[in-house]
This record gives structure tokens, sequence and C-alpha cells, in this order.
């Protein structure tokens, strides 16, 4: 979908720009050997996994602001340096967080062409990634100093997992200095075309009526153009709760109780979430009575939420599954050890668009 979305803005901006470009547009000749600054807006869409993920705190797309700074070395290649400013979102509370994203490129400009390939690696401080990106961009210039761009990236995840993140940007980029060197002989501009447009987001409803515009294709709509929305269960993370029990014992000592305070921490933070609280147990004795004993694991955790740490007893729900489902296989002492365990696993109510 964010490829669809980079390429859909780039394939809209190309042909706006370059009806607009100036008519002395200065040369790659003219511009190698030459600095350039440039002050940008950003709207950047994380991997629909970000959302998902606890360890991403859900985020979701939002805007940013950023400057560039670089240096053209000659007609193809330049380099540069970017930082943004980012504003995204987390999925579940709808706050805004704030963080930074700093960047290196290497970009090589078409012969004969104000397009551009850009590719880099990137450093992401709201969610600790690095990635690398590539993209396209457009410069279209408005006098010999002065140019207005578009680009869109795709940035691809190099830890913390598979992820694949995008971007789209738009900004002003100014050239210091001058050059020597003689300037194209100018073009005449086309004429400006003005289509006539009704509904411009494809919604079905006119834009004198539509009080949100730029709807995303596909959503379902209300009269006034706004997309629906429905609340929906779904899983949004595990974690594994690091209480290891002592040997036939369903007892959570006082030293193993710290990510059971996590977790409630979690659940307060997240009001509509519920956990089920899973109890495992290792391959020793009956397996009748281990099926008992992880039941009374699980239990004995969500009895420290409820009487500990105030969480609704509606909220949790608990099961045992013995040694059904080790996490590490063997009889060794290790191996033990680490299936005496409880693992939680948490769902919440989500606000989805309703699709046509």
């Amino acid at each position: 979908m964010k490829r669809k979305i980079c390429s859909v803005a780039v394939a809209v901006a190309l042909p706006m720009m370059a009806g607009t470009a100036y008519a002395n547009t200065p040369s790659a000749a003219e511009l190698q050997e030459r600095m350039f600054g440039s002050v940008f807006a950003e709207y950047y869409m994380p991997d629909r996994k970000k959302t998902r993920n606890v360890e991403f705190d859900y985020l979701t797309r939002g805007p940013g602001v950023g400057l560039e700074l670089g240096y053209r070395f000659d007609d193809n290649w330049a380099v540069r340096a970017d930082y943004a400013r980012q504003r995204l979102k987390n999925k579940l509370t709808g706050d805004r967080i704030t963080g930074n994203r700093f960047g290196v490129d290497a970009m090589y400009h078409l012969n004969d062409s104000n397009i551009y390939l850009v590719a880099g690696l990137n450093r992401h401080t709201i969610d600790k990634t690095n990635s690398a990106n590539v993209g396209i961009g457009y410069r279209a210039f408005l006098n010999e100093n002065v140019a207005f761009f578009a680009e869109a990236n795709r940035y691809q995840g190099l830890n913390k997992g598979t992820w694949a993140d995008a971007g789209i940007k738009a900004g002003l980029t100014y050239v210091f200095g001058s050059s020597s060197a003689a300037a194209p002989a100018p073009a005449p501009a086309p004429a400006p075309a003005q289509p006539a447009v009704v509904d411009s987001d494809g919604d079905g409803v006119p834009d004198h009526l539509d009080q949100c515009p730029n709807t995303p294709r596909g959503h379902k709509v209300d009269e006034r153009g706004c997309t629906v929305y429905q609340e929906v269960e779904q899983r949004v993370g595990s974690a594994e709760i690091r209480v290891l029990f002592a040997f036939d014992s369903a007892e959570v000592s006082r030293e193993q109780r710290a990510d059971v305070a996590r977790l409630a921490d979690y659940l307060k933070r997240y009001p509509t979430a519920t956990v089920e609280i899973e109890g495992h147990a290792s391959r020793i004795g009956a397996a009748d009575y281990n099926q008992r004993l992880s039941e009374r694991r699980a239990k004995a955790v969500a009895d420290l939420l409820v009487n500990t740490h105030g969480i609704e007893r509606s909220r949790i729900s608990t099961v045992g599954y013995g040694f059904s489902r080790p996490r590490m296989e063997g009889a060794t002492r290790e191996a033990h050890r680490a299936n005496q365990r409880i693992e939680a696993l948490v769902t919440a109510r989500i606000k989805e668009p309703v699709m046509r």
C-alpha cells in the first residue's frame, strides 16, 4: 500500500512541477562543484507491522519537517546529509510521538533530466532503528538558484526484524554561488492545464461538499466525505513474563514480580486491552499433574494482577498447557527451567477503516 501511495505521489507531482519549471533552468555543468541546502515537509508511513507491535509502540503515519545540506561533485553525482523532525502517532491511544531521523544519501542525477535517484542510510530515534533507503525525486528550478523538489523513499529495516517504511517529502532547494557556464536557450513554457475536477479524491462526494479531502481510495465514507471507522478486537502483541518457578511450585517469589508489575502498568496504560495468561511446565512428572500445575501458575499471576495491582478480573483469562508447548527441547536442567514459565497474550480494541 505504501509503495502505491509513493508511486502515485511522484506520478502526480512530476507533470505539475514540469509545468512550472523556470525557463532558464541551469544545466548540469552549471550545477557541478556547488553546495546546496534544502528545507522540506515530510509525510512518513511506518510498516503495518509497526502499528501492531508493542516493540515499536504501535507507530502509525505522521508529518515531519527537515533540512538538507549537500554537495554536487559533477554532472551526475552528489552527496547530502538530511535531518527530519517527525511527529508520528500511537495507533492505540492517538498520542503524538516525536523523534528524529538522520540520514546520509548518495544522489545520481539522470542525464538531461531533472529526475534523480537516491540511496543511503538512516537512524530513527523514535523506535531506535536503522534503515537503508532508496528513492526517486524531481527538482524544478524557479530561477538559477532556487528549485522546488518532491521525493519518495522506501526505508528497509536493518535491525529489529524485517520491516519497510515509506516516506514522501517536498520542499525548496537553494544552490549556493553561481556558474559562469552558458545558460541554455529559453524554451517556451507549455500552457497550464486546467482540468475540470468535480471529485478530486474519487470518494463519491463532490469537492464542494467534501469536508475530508484526500480520503484514501477504497475507504467507505459518510455524507461529509470522511472515512467510516469500526472497532474490532485484535491481538496486538505477546510478551513473555520472566516468571520462573521453582520445581513443583506455583508460587511467585518476590524477586520474580517485576515483569508482572510491568504487565500491569501496560494494562493500565491501555484500558481497553485484555490479556490471556498462559502457564507452562517442564517435562518432569505425569502429564495430568503438570497440566494442573501450569493452570495454578497462570492463576497465581492473574491473582497478583488483580489483588496487588488492581487490574479488573474481567480483563484477565488464564489457561494451562502443561508441557505441551516447550520453549526449549531436551531434558537438561536449563530446558526444564526455561519451560517452567508464564507468557501473556494481549488483545485490544482498535479502530479500523471500513472498506468499500
